[in-house]
């Protein structure tokens, strides 16, 4: 079961801050499940989660709207935090006087509801960002991803990064802002070309 809600606030980089929407994800069955990012509003997280109990808040990458209210997420549910290592500096900013309670790491499982989650570290929006593959459901629940060109992305980065099957099997694939329906349009246009 994949629940959904999307929360309204503000992003802040190199002293700007934006307007934005986040779309949080939950994924489980009717007794425990995961949260992927934590951004904005805590108790619209904790009404999606609707009583389960809470495995793990995945973080997708480490920017402000992703993960600023993960710490209180995880007071109130109880689950640890995991955040990919190379995303420490970036969560810092944001959370200087608490650390993620554990590190995402490639090609780790990450089990629940009897679903496998693999980890895949897809650097380029944040040096640490991770998308989540799940087979068995045909299903990629990704952070954002930044290709050069659109928005923000470590270019030489990314340009070092080998093709990796794996972030294109055929299956849904979850966005991480907005209503979904740009990131759509996006991957049709694309395909196009």
């Amino acid at each position: 079961m994949i629940g959904h809600t999307v929360t309204s606030g503000t992003f802040s980089l190199g002293g700007q801050t934006f307007d934005v929407d986040n779309n949080v994800w939950v994924l489980g069955n009717d007794s425990e499940c995961v949260i992927f990012d934590a951004p904005h509003d805590v108790e619209a997280i904790i009404d999606l989660v609707a009583g389960r109990n809470v495995l793990a808040v995945l973080a997708t990458h480490a920017h402000d709207d992703h993960i600023g209210h993960a710490p209180q997420l995880a007071e109130r549910t109880g689950a640890p935090i995991l955040l990919h290592a190379a995303d420490l500096p970036l969560w810092r900013l944001t959370h200087p006087d608490r650390e993620p309670d554990g590190m995402l790491v490639a090609d780790e499982i990450v089990k629940v509801a009897g679903t496998s989650l693999q980890v895949l570290h897809t650097p380029g929006h944040t040096p640490g960002a991770c998308s989540f593959y799940a087979p068995d459901r045909r299903r990629r629940l990704h952070g954002r991803h930044s290709l050069p060109g659109r928005a923000w992305c470590d270019r030489p980065l990314v340009l070092r990064l080998r093709p990796d099957h794996r972030l294109h099997p055929p299956s849904a694939a979850h966005p991480p802002t907005g209503d979904g329906r740009a990131h759509r349009a996006r991957h049709r246009h694309d395909d196009r070309r």
